[in-house]
């Protein structure tokens, strides 16, 4: 068998196991990828408006469930991508040393960390796809979705679930097993507030400082980039800035993480 034969066949086994992990726990990943976004759709876009409170929108956009859209459909993917990379991987490191039986695959090292970024990505995509339901049935007052160009929301899915999952991969090799909850409160929680999600990057434009400051912010690009592809008509960054900072993000979050995991399992 060729080298090349080889490495598919370890990389297709690799996301055999992932696979049979996620068909055994669908329901976790299920529950895990919905009940944040079906509680924020419920209570933003369907309690209030029936209680006679709406919650302000910016200039251009139709209703506050348009503006929500694309922002939770990344939030799903973030925190899926992040959850299926991260959590087990910090365990794998750890004390189980799990990890050990797919590093002596006849593979290169990298290889083992990149097939987790790729199936993570996979588990991120499906997520943001299950969202979509929830968004359109679930409100009150009209969701106005027009998918501008199918290309570039596409390229938009594969950026941002690559781009979540490499950032998984990252705190996965960064973050000890004993500061996986700290990592939450003080990683993820942040990203996910000022991510862009409730609101337009263009509607901080009030706040310059804190418009310059998000844009550290992963999820900025994600929410940004999947408005752009989803609901045009609300302000949103360029086209080109969004996939452009999406790709270099995910580049380097993914060698740093794939650097990460061969120092750990070396150590």
């Amino acid at each position: 068998m060729s080298n090349r034969r080889s490495l598919i066949a370890s990389v297709l086994g690799l996301w055999a196991r992932d696979l049979r992990v996620l068909r055994r726990e669908w329901l976790p990943f299920t529950l895990r990828t919905i009940m944040n976004p079906f509680l924020t759709v419920f209570v933003f876009t369907f309690v209030l408006p029936r209680t006679g409170q709406q919650m302000p929108v910016a200039s251009g956009a139709m209703t506050f469930a348009t503006v929500l859209v694309p922002g939770l459909v990344a939030v799903a993917m973030v925190f899926t991508s992040i959850a299926a990379v991260a959590l087990p991987l910090s365990i794998e490191l750890g004390a189980t040393r799990e990890i050990e039986d797919r590093v002596l695959a006849p593979i290169p090292l990298a290889t083992v960390p990149l097939a987790k970024v790729a199936f993570g990505a996979f588990q991120g995509a499906l997520a943001g796809a299950v969202i979509f339901p929830i968004i359109t049935a679930l409100p009150a007052t009209a969701v106005h979705i027009r998918v501008a160009s199918w290309a570039m929301l596409l390229l938009m899915l594969f950026l941002s679930s690559w781009t979540a999952a490499s950032l998984g991969l990252f705190l996965g090799t960064a973050v000890r097993p004993q500061h996986i909850g700290l990592m939450f409160a003080v990683v993820l929680t942040p990203i996910m507030f000022l991510g862009c999600v409730y609101y337009p990057w263009a509607s901080l434009s009030p706040l310059p400082w804190l418009q310059d400051f998000v844009l550290i912010n992963p999820l900025v690009y994600m929410s940004e980039g999947l408005r752009i592809a989803l609901t045009p008509d609300v302000p949103h960054l360029g086209a080109g800035v969004a996939a452009g900072m999406l790709t270099v993000l995910a580049t380097l979050l993914t060698a740093a993480g794939v650097r990460g995991f061969v120092r750990r399992v070396i150590a």
